[in-house]
């Protein structure tokens, strides 16, 4: 009899029942809300990703609107300003604006934006291109006024500054002009759903997305995490008004792992159980000695390999091309670390830490 009862609860009319009967209890909970700020999920989509977020979440709470700010200064020739946007780990979570240098001349940043699916929000995450692609048709501002890039433009190698959109100190950056830009403020953060932003993508956009792509780059990645980490940075804290909106860190390229900011600790573990909690922070403290080792390891084979072009009297060439290649092995390095970083952190937080600290997807 059980086994038959059994049987008769795996039906698919009696499963599609309790189904409906969740999203009513749901959507009444959400009506009352009666702890304000309550996110209510719908289901949490676990996809390996290579970029920011790592756990791309479909949820049934909108995200906050775009704080206001000032542009910090471009601090310096070939930066380009990436917009900021708010992250997801069961809070929202405010991820800075910041001047970045792209990874290859031409290349430009689409950004990413949140998206309604039919039964919850879903975020897609920016890349950088030749061209720019659909972003939701959000009003990042700064020249990211929903469809396209109006900050700036690349010609003959070098990038040119909008200074009607942009804060550039001409005295020492002289590639710039002048286009005023009619905009309309609009702070809504989504596309589709209830109250979003009604844009679809035009068939060029729909090129660019199908277009060569690079990620994130290492300090856009580790920018994410810091945000991450900081609990002022998270909605439940700051009601929408995050403490810092603009990074005003450029991501200076690192060549060699002593050239890198030391090893972000990631905030201490409070899960309520304090034995937990130990296990966890020593995970924590396990990997960042693993990735410190790594650094060192790295550095190692870098100085030697200098010594070996000294001793052969290398060409200024052949100097620089070793250069780029070291350059070019301390950012995967760092890109690897901030990833493996945020993976042990999203174990931590489903209450599977696992038994080592860290690990690539």
């Amino acid at each position: 009899m059980p086994h038959k009862l059994f049987e008769l609860f795996m039906t698919s009319e009696l499963m599609e029942g309790v189904r409906r009967a969740l999203e009513v209890h749901l959507k009444a909970a959400m009506q009352r809300r009666r702890v304000v700020g309550s996110l209510l999920f719908v289901g949490m989509l676990l996809l390996s990703t290579p970029s920011f977020a790592q756990v791309r979440a479909l949820i049934t709470i909108a995200p906050p609107e775009l704080p206001v700010y000032e542009q910090p200064l471009c601090p310096g020739d070939g930066y380009i300003w990436t917009p900021g946007y708010w992250g997801w780990d069961g809070d929202y979570y405010w991820i800075p604006d910041a001047w970045v240098l792209p990874p290859e001349v031409g290349f430009l940043w689409t950004p990413g934006y949140w998206g309604w699916g039919g039964e919850g929000f879903l975020f897609n995450e920016g890349y950088w291109g030749s061209s720019i692609g659909f972003y939701g048709g959000i009003d990042y501002g700064f020249g990211y006024f929903g469809q396209g890039y109006d900050g700036g433009r690349w010609e003959n190698g070098h990038f040119f500054y909008n200074t009607a959109l942009n804060r550039v100190d001409a005295n020492a950056i002289h590639n710039v002009y002048n286009t005023r830009v009619n905009e309309t403020v609009n702070r809504v953060s989504y596309n589709g759903g209830n109250g979003g932003i009604n844009a679809r993508a035009t068939p060029e956009e729909e090129t660019a997305a199908r277009g060569r792509h690079i990620g994130p780059v290492a300090a856009q990645t580790q920018g994410a995490l810091s945000a991450r980490n900081n609990p002022q940075q998270r909605f439940s804290a700051n009601r929408g008004a995050p403490p810092v909106t603009a990074s005003t860190r450029s991501n200076a390229v690192a060549v060699h792992p002593k050239d890198l900011p030391p090893i972000e600790h990631p905030a201490a573990p409070n899960s309520g159980n304090a034995k937990q909690d130990q296990k966890y922070q020593k995970q924590q403290e396990n990997l960042i000695a693993k990735q410190n080792q790594e650094r060192q390891k790295l550095q190692r084979t870098q100085d030697t390999e200098h010594r070996q072009l000294a001793k052969q009297n290398a060409a200024p060439e052949r100097m620089q091309q070793v250069e780029q290649q070291h350059q070019q092995q301390t950012q995967r390095m760092q890109q690897g670390h901030t990833q493996e970083m945020q993976q042990m952190q999203e174990r931590q937080s489903s209450g599977g830490g696992g038994s080592r600290g860290g690990g690539r997807r």
